[in-house]
């Protein structure tokens, strides 16, 4: 998740170099994430229904990739790419949080 805010964070910015840079870690994120996402949907589904399993995570990202699309698409028209990228990195940055709450709160007992 910091790779990927910080590439939303330099896609935010003008100039060529943030934009390659922001591009090659954006890039480095999904090959992070994009096979262990594959792996978990293959470990937490039973065999039988592995295909369902991918289907079903396929087309739920999918549609949320849409969405996320259409609203950095309006974004980007009504505010200019700052604002698109600046909303990217914001989720990013709320997902990083939500995720560092959750593994501190579950490594508390008692």
């Amino acid at each position: 998740m910091a790779v990927l805010l910080v590439s939303m964070l330099l896609l935010a910015l003008p100039g060529m170099p943030a934009l390659w840079l922001g591009v090659a870690l954006y890039g480095l994120h999904l090959g992070l994430t994009q096979g262990v996402f594959a792996a978990a949907v293959a470990a937490s589904a039973p065999i039988a229904l592995r295909g369902t399993a991918f289907g079903l995570y396929y087309l739920i990202i999918g549609l949320l990739q849409l969405l996320a699309g259409l609203g950095a698409g309006w974004l980007w028209q009504r505010f200019g790419a700052q604002a698109a990228f600046g909303a990217g990195a914001a989720m990013a940055a709320a997902a990083l949080l939500l995720a560092a709450l959750r593994a501190g709160g579950g490594a508390r007992s008692g």
